[in-house]
């Protein structure tokens, strides 16, 4: 499974922004795909998460309220809708799948969970 993210850029604080990942290859195999992010200086944090079959969804505590991870099956892409945004927002953000197989809905917070990994897209929010 190959990922491509897009959608990054700058937007002010209180703004939203979605992001996609086209996944493409094998794609029959996927069980969940995920998104994190990584700010300067700080490890990678996970964001979101969504099993492929059912549309279960996961979010990270700082998140939980003001992003969305939605799939749509026919095209296999996963988005990560993005508002009100604020400054610590800004970071690196990569999506993430999982092809291997099924695992406990915990550890789909834990990058080691996820085999295959896309680009980067920056998101950066100004005050």
């Amino acid at each position: 499974v190959q990922l491509q993210a897009s959608g990054g850029g700058l937007v002010q604080a209180g703004g939203s922004v979605r992001l996609s990942c086209a996944a493409s290859g094998r794609t029959f195999t996927n069980y969940a795909m995920g998104w994190f992010r990584q700010a300067p200086g700080k490890e990678r944090e996970f964001v979101a998460a969504i099993r492929w079959a059912d549309g279960i969804t996961y979010y990270g505590d700082s998140v939980k309220g003001r992003f969305t991870i939605s799939r749509d099956n026919a095209v296999n892409t996963v988005y990560l809708q993005m508002n009100s945004l604020k400054p610590e927002d800004t970071a690196v953000y990569y999506c993430a799948a999982r092809t291997n197989g099924v695992v406990w809905s915990w550890k789909l917070k834990e990058e080691i969970n996820y085999d295959q990994w896309g680009q980067g897209t920056q998101v950066t929010v100004s005050s």
